[in-house]
């Protein structure tokens, strides 16, 4: 079989090849083969995108807001339109199973559908008579050009909780996305341009670190959307404020979830595994310890390693990730924490699995306890009441999401009024909140002072204007 041939930015409104620059190979995660080429844009590319988005701004955010809206709309039904077709590139490019791709895909097209309603959320506010005769007007304005840096975990959602929200509050958008998830993001770009997408107005550079590195600080950006690891989410903070640019950048996550005694197990333990190993435990809100109350650890346990036995498992991203995680696990079991359950890898496994693993007897201060491992391993902490589990959660610097399981109103509104993490969950595992509500991270899961999606993601992508007016 021949080699595929490497993507093409899009640039202006024309799709544009790089016959010079380096290429990555982009393996399917199942079975290690080649799907594709991604180049890696040098500044020059970045250059002319930005160029060709400022170029383009001035004329979008002159265009209606109800016509803004509807183009959005018309990208949503041809998402729609592409959903199975989308979600089955995020199988081959991601390596997650079909079912867990369809939920991602639907929740982008949600975020789409939400950035439709700018005629609503758009509008400003206005108070008469501040003053003798004076009166007080609040509009809000484009920023900008927006880049949009983009993970690999999800390659259809992530751009689509930024780009239509962006374009719709009349910004320019550049989508850089993961270098390990290319093809998706080629065809929302393909679909962005058939829905009538004006030429500049949304732009697409393939690239790596020098790609991100050139976006950061080119003076013809204005604002940056990150969501990627903590660290890298600290540097592009902090180089693109420095650079003078609004800054959002969702990081990593450590997530507790608390097991009381009075939880209901036979829904509470297919909660936790699907959390903690789903997609194989690549998502910034997955399960990564488990705080039991005693008396509940041993039977939790002992469940759990039941249903692990039943999971079919997805493989990591790269294999350099797979054996990573495999590291954590030998640091788990060397720091005195013990393997409790392992489930099953594929017979014919080619691609990057590592066994979904469940390790007991973990302490709170251990490194496999703390740091984030992103990956399908789950820690046990064992404690003997609701204060000391909330303890346990809130030691950790990340703050991202956190969840309760337990029959109790009371322990519920304890949990809820003390744990310091910005997305809860109450019986339920995975507390993503839909497209209208913020995504909002704590501590160092979250640089910025405005959150994705919801209020806040219009706010981020807007200025305010505040005009005192008096007429003689």
């Amino acid at each position: 079989m021949s080699e595929p041939a490497p993507l093409a930015n899009l640039i202006g409104g024309e799709w544009v090849d790089l016959p010079d620059a380096v290429t990555l190979d982009v393996p399917d995660p199942r079975s290690g083969r080649s799907i594709g080429r991604v180049p890696l844009s040098p500044p020059s590319e970045v250059d002319r995108a930005v160029q060709a988005a400022r170029q383009a701004f001035g004329k979008w955010r002159d265009v209606p807001v109800p016509e803004r809206a509807r183009l959005i709309l018309r990208w949503a039904r041809l998402l729609e339109r592409d959903a199975e077709a989308l979600a089955e590139l995020v199988v081959r490019e991601n390596g997650k199973s079909l079912d867990e791709a369809r939920a991602s895909v639907a929740r982008g097209i949600e975020a789409t559908e939400f950035a439709a309603h700018a005629p609503t959320t758009l509008q400003g506010s206005f108070l008469e008579q501040v003053g003798r005769g004076v009166d007080t007007t609040v509009v809000r304005q484009p920023v900008g050009v927006v880049v949009g840096i983009t993970p690999f975990n999800f390659p259809v959602m992530i751009p689509l909780w930024m780009a239509p929200l962006a374009l719709v509050c009349g910004n320019a958008f550049i989508l850089k996305p993961s270098e390990r998830v290319p093809l998706s993001a080629d065809r929302l770009a393909r679909l962005a341009v058939e829905a009538g997408v004006p030429a500049g107005a949304f732009n697409l550079v393939h690239g790596g670190r020098e790609t991100v590195e050139a976006l950061l600080a080119h003076p013809g950006i204005d604002a940056v959307s990150f969501v990627g690891s903590a660290p890298t989410a600290e540097t592009v903070y902090r180089t693109a404020a420095a650079h003078g640019k609004r800054v959002q950048a969702l990081a990593g996550a450590k997530n507790h979830l608390i097991v009381l005694a009075d939880a209901d197990l036979e829904r509470t333990v297919p909660a936790v595994i699907q959390s903690a190993f789903g997609q194989a435990g690549e998502r910034c809100l997955a399960a990564s310890v488990v705080v039991a109350v005693e008396p509940v650890g041993d039977e939790l346990v002992r469940r759990l390693a039941e249903a692990l036995e039943r999971f079919a498992v997805a493989p990591v991203i790269r294999e350099e990730h797979r054996r990573r995680v495999l590291d954590w696990i030998d640091r788990g079991v060397a720091e005195g924490a013990r393997i409790v359950a392992r489930g099953p890898i594929p017979a014919d496994a080619g691609g990057f699995f590592v066994e979904p693993t469940v390790l007991d007897g973990v302490r709170p201060e251990m490194a496999v306890a703390q740091e984030e491992i992103f990956g399908p391993v789950l820690s046990i902490v064992r404690v003997r009441s609701l204060d000391e589990a909330i303890d346990v959660a809130n030691r950790s610097r990340y703050g991202n999401a956190a969840s309760i399981f337990t029959a109790s109103g009371r322990a519920a509104r304890e949990f809820r009024r003390r744990i310091e993490a910005g997305m809860l969950g109450i019986n339920i595992s995975v507390p993503a909140p839909a497209a209208y509500f913020p995504f909002a991270g704590w501590k160092r899961s979250f640089y910025g002072d405005l959150h994705a999606s919801g209020r806040d993601a219009i706010e981020f992508y807007t200025h305010p204007k505040v005009v005192v007016s008096r007429w003689f």
